[in-house]
């Protein structure tokens, strides 16, 4: 196999829950009257709202990213990226808990294909749901994949370079707090042409359900 320059650059890559507190109070049917009602001292209802604790720390689903290499079957590395390596190479990270990513890339004749896989984690769902949103937005002229972790978006774009085609697929998932995200291309550097939309897509929606089972495996 012989190295050769990237086709596309690396693409790298929320609830607190309120407690509420409650106090019930006994009423009578109508006013007390009683000249010993007039000595009664009401009830010390500010001090009690205040003691009573107002949130706790939301729980994380997911707690760290998963290592990315091993999130793909072997067989399924070596049909998307053939003659590539199953176990892939890691992408050095600056945060490793927080994020992930692994990539596999091979050329087989003139037939090249690269694969990425992964992992953020963030604090909250509403931060990875937020960050989700950013990302399908500058990804225009996809559409959603249903029954991918609670959100799913699907992505596929032609370049051209020196007349060099690469078609390239994205896929991008929220699960909770985490987000998951694939991108998968490939170019023919013998005929200059790009593999079609179809095969592109559904190899990118592969990987991402099994790195979404990956993630769900090592939940905790």
């Amino acid at each position: 196999m012989r190295s050769l320059p990237l086709p596309l650059a690396l693409t790298v890559r929320l609830a607190p829950v309120a407690v509420l507190a409650t106090a019930g109070w006994a009423l009578s049917s109508g006013p007390d009257t009683s000249p010993a009602a007039k000595d009664k001292t009401p009830p010390e209802t500010t001090n009690r709202s205040a003691s009573a604790p107002a949130t706790q720390a939301a729980t994380k689903t997911y707690a760290t990213a998963p290592a990315p290499c091993g999130a793909l079957a072997g067989k399924t590395v070596t049909s998307l990226v053939p003659g590539a390596k199953a176990a892939g190479k890691e992408i050095p990270s600056t945060d490793t808990e927080v994020r992930r990513t692994c990539s596999w890339n091979a050329l087989k004749g003139y037939d090249y294909r690269w694969l990425d896989v992964s992992f953020e984690v963030m604090e909250t769902d509403e931060a990875a749901q937020k960050s989700y949103k950013e990302r399908v937005a500058d990804r225009s002229g996809g559409g959603d994949v249903p029954g991918l972790g609670d959100s799913a978006y699907s992505v596929v774009n032609l370049t051209t370079e020196d007349k060099q085609q690469t078609r390239e697929g994205t896929v991008l998932i929220r699960a909770a707090n985490a987000l998951v995200m694939i991108t998968y291309n490939g170019s023919d550097f013998e005929s200059k042409k790009a593999p079609g939309t179809t095969e592109i897509n559904k190899g990118a929606i592969k990987a991402a359900k099994e790195a979404v089972a990956a993630l769900q495996d090592g939940q905790g």
